[in-house]
């Protein structure tokens, strides 16, 4: 059987010199019904292989629970990359960054409040354990080295940002090898961290954007034999909410990527295609300010969003040409869009009047966190009774990470992590008044010390001083929104608070599209019960992309929770995207 060799002048496969020519192409940021599409896609750049992580938490929802189906069935990607004559290069974690919700991490290792991620706590490591004996079986056929796509296994990623224990690293080898990988492992890690993050048997590649010379130079000084390689060359970014729509130049990151071909390296182009945040997904960054991450990963890579050449690809196909044999068939055209239509969503729901069929309260002396629910994604409705009438100030020791405030059902402010709020003065009408808070995950810190990232209302929470002893905290993961009641909107009396909102759209041809929502503030969209992302008025995107899969030939049901109030009660779906103003 085929098996890569990491020898002293390179990578062989087959006794035969490889370079590696990989993108990465994250299965569980597209809808698995254009997987094809894109790894095709892929082939015909030029690239011989695929980059892709694994995310832990998707896999795993909860302990002992493991998952492989629809847009998580990685046996069914790796098949669909082989077919196109693609190698792979597995990143299963376990942390994964990716700009995603906790770094691919579960959320429900924080039920532990001391736990130590990325350590040798044996604790961490039992659920490391768990998850490689789950996940490997199935991947194993899928090894280089009994006739499959799979050429190399990543260990951990970018430790040497993290921490220095190569204690943890052994550990993780040690697990990689007795749950059967046989392939050669890899770390990657910026130039600085390449001491850091390394294990010595265990091939080390660097990641970088720029200043590529003194990038390999640096992994040369680590590593003074074997292949070079970047293992995540960025030719985009990712964008936050508040901020602009980053972008990086085609001809800028097409002659860095000839620099690293140019001097014999292997590469992966990180991204390739980037897909979507959907869902609840986005992960998030604090360096002294918590900032989420957006719903589109578009990266400003060769493949846009909804899987079309952008000018990255035509630019790169060029440069790899010069490198390696590319495919002469041409460049793909882009697929077809929706015509522009628009929706009236003439029927609501209130979430405070359906919470009781959202999610099953919990009564306890203080405010539970999301993980001491067993939950991961979406929200918390925090409710306890106010002492007395009067002028009030609430105060919340951490608001992880957006608190919508009301008082009998009427809005009375918001506190956000973001701009470090923690207390919050209103007027209460009456003794027992109802005080309730509503909580938004916005998504786990994936990157750095702020990964132990537990979601709702942390530490003390007191009203006039005096801490309530009676909380109901009543978890509302929105995963099933099949119970909510909906009744016809009256404009004389339009929904106060966080609103359900529905209405249909007939459609003849199901194609790709975006939709947009004008006039409305924040909240989330689901189309037939696929839960598109976040929107938020604050950008930089203002539309959301819809992949055809989900549409039906027929009637579409397109639900919107508002968390605010919205100028309009009409959506619009559109042929083009907008992902925010970029900067000069």
């Amino acid at each position: 059987m085929p098996r890569l060799e990491v020898a002293a002048d390179g990578f062989r496969l087959d006794d035969r010199p490889l370079r590696i020519i990989s993108g990465g192409l994250h299965y569980f940021r597209i809808h698995p019904e254009q997987w094809a599409d894109r790894l095709r896609k892929a082939r015909l750049m030029g690239l011989n292989t695929i980059e892709t992580y694994v995310p832990w938490n998707l896999h795993s929802p909860h302990p002992g629970e493991f998952r492989l189906d629809a847009g998580l069935d990685l046996p069914r990607f790796l098949d669909l990359a082989a077919a196109e004559d693609l190698h792979v290069l597995l990143r299963p974690g376990p942390y994964i960054c990716a700009e995603w919700e906790g770094g691919g991490l579960p959320s429900w290792l924080l039920a532990d409040e001391d736990i130590e991620l990325r350590s040798r706590d044996p604790r961490y490591l039992k659920a490391v354990d768990d998850y490689l004996a789950a996940l490997l079986p199935p991947v194993l056929p899928y090894l280089s080295t009994r006739g499959g796509p799979v050429l190399a296994v990543q260990l951990e990623n970018e430790y040497g940002a993290y921490g220095d224990d190569s204690g943890y690293l052994e550990d993780l080898a040690e697990l990689l090898h007795r749950h059967g990988v046989d392939v050669p492992l890899f770390t990657c890690d910026q130039p600085s961290d390449l001491e850091r993050g390394g294990l010595d048997g265990v091939l080390r590649t660097v990641n970088l954007g720029s200043r590529v010379d003194a990038g390999l130079a640096e992994l040369r000084t680590h590593q003074p034999s074997g292949p070079l390689m970047c293992s995540e060359f960025w030719i985009g970014w990712f964008d936050r909410w508040g901020g602009t729509h980053v972008t990086r130049s085609t001809a800028d990151a097409a002659a860095d990527l000839d620099r690293l071909l140019a001097a014999g390296a292997s590469v992966n182009i990180y991204m390739f295609h980037g897909g979507t945040n959907f869902g609840f997904t986005n992960g998030a960054n604090d360096k002294g300010t918590y900032r989420p991450t957006v719903t589109s990963y578009d990266y400003d890579a060769p493949l846009d969003e909804a899987g079309d050449p952008a000018p990255k690809y035509a630019a790169f196909r060029e440069v790899i040409a010069r490198h390696a044999p590319v495919p002469e068939e041409p460049v793909p055209a882009p697929a077809p869009k929706l015509a522009p239509a628009a929706v009236e969503l003439t029927a609501c729901a209130g979430l405070l009047d359906q919470r009781e069929r959202l999610g099953s309260a919990v009564h306890a002396d203080r405010p539970q966190v999301m993980e001491q629910l067993g939950q991961s994604f979406g929200f918390v409705l925090y409710e306890t009774a106010l002492p007395a009438a009067g002028p009030t100030v609430l105060r919340i020791a951490e608001v992880r990470d957006r608190a919508q405030v009301f008082v009998d059902g009427q809005p009375v402010g918001v506190l956000e992590r973001e701009n470090h709020e923690h207390a919050l003065a209103f007027h209460t009408p009456r003794h027992g008044a109802q005080l309730a808070v509503l909580v938004e995950n916005q998504g786990r810190v994936n990157y750095g010390q702020g990964m132990h990232d537990r979601k709702g209302l942390l530490g003390e929470v007191s009203v006039n001083a005096l801490a309530p002893e009676s909380w109901y905290s009543r978890p509302l993961p929105l995963g099933d929104l099949d119970r909510l009641s909906f009744t016809a909107f009256e404009p004389a009396s339009p929904p106060v608070g966080p609103t359900f909102h529905r209405g249909h759209l007939d459609i003849e041809q199901p194609a790709d599209g975006w939709i947009a929502l004008d006039g409305w503030t924040k909240g989330h969209v689901w189309i037939n019960g696929f839960a598109l992302g976040r929107y938020w008025s604050r950008g930089p995107q203002t539309t959301l992309y819809v992949p055809a899969p989900i549409l039906n030939a027929g009637r579409n049901e397109i639900t919107v929770l508002e968390l605010h109030g919205a100028t309009t009660r009409t959506v619009e779906l559109r042929g083009t995207p907008d992902l925010g103003p970029v900067e000069d």
